[in-house]
């Protein structure tokens, strides 16, 4: 029985796939179309095993927030022309409402999930490999929970970030926040959030400039100590400039709206924009 354009076309819609592998599947198949999907799928395991050793460095990175829980995920491929194809685009979006329906507690968890069709995103991922040729993964899955959250998306789809307040506070405070997170890229939320190893390499390379230019070892810890408490300005959250008003730090902005307000948690999530 021949290929209609109808029966293309149907599954082209069913998989993503291009006209002419849509096309040759079908033909492959006799015009079943279980058969043809799956021989799409193969085409897309195929692919994908035989690119898996190249890097996936572009792609879209998208989040949003629902009450409670926001999230963040960035789908990779290995160009930028995938990266703004609306039906890339358009997977990443579906796998950002399934986080946000499901909570998943891991990326693999996430990965595992289905999609509106019943295939898991996994599947879904491999699918595209085989549409596109290129290797793709789903690279960052963040989350966040608070009595409110906030997400931005900075243009582009490259840059997002999420955040978790301790009470409800105005949408455009919380947004600022988020643009804050976005724009200077914290490392923690206060001083006590820093990871160990994060200070020790500060005091390290702030002792070893010390010595360097000449300073006595007997004030090392304390020029270390001092240069600590500059980098908590910079790279803590709550203690860093407010970025519309250098008078102010975050916190301090925060305060002026709600005296007990602060973040319980952020996440920034990048492609090739640091």
């Amino acid at each position: 029985m021949a290929v209609t354009m109808a029966d293309i076309t149907h599954l082209r819609k069913m998989s993503g796939a291009g006209m002419m592998d849509c096309k040759k599947a079908l033909e492959e198949a006799n015009n079943d179309f279980d058969k043809a999907m799956e021989i799409i799928r193969k085409k897309g395991q195929a692919v994908a095993a035989k690119r898996s050793d190249r890097e996936a460095s572009e792609g879209c990175v998208l989040a949003t927030e629902n009450g409670d829980f926001a999230a963040v995920v960035a789908l990779k491929c290995e160009t930028d022309f995938v990266a703004k194809n609306t039906e890339f685009v358009a997977l990443t979006q579906d796998i950002l409402n399934a986080a946000v329906s499901n909570k998943p507690a891991t990326k693999e968890e996430l990965l595992k999930l289905p999609l509106s069709d019943g295939r898991s995103i996994e599947n879904h991922i491999t699918d595209r490999v085989g549409v596109t040729g290129e290797k793709m993964e789903l690279g960052e899955y963040e989350f966040v929970k608070g009595a409110s959250t906030v997400s931005y998306i900075h243009p582009g789809n490259k840059l997002a970030a999420i955040v978790a307040f301790n009470q409800e506070l105005d949408h455009q405070v919380a947004r600022e926040i988020a643009m804050q997170v976005a724009a200077m890229n914290p490392v923690a939320v206060t001083p006590a959030d820093v990871p160990q190893h994060v200070l020790d390499t500060e005091k390290q390379i702030a002792r070893d400039k010390a010595r360097e230019s000449g300073k006595p070892e007997n004030l090392l810890d304390r020029i270390a100590e001092g240069a600590l408490q500059k980098f908590y300005k910079e790279n803590t959250l709550l203690q860093q400039e407010y970025v519309k008003d250098a008078k102010l730090t975050v916190e301090q902005y925060l305060q002026k709206q709600n005296k007990d307000l602060t973040v319980n948690a952020f996440k920034r999530v990048t492609l090739n924009v640091d």
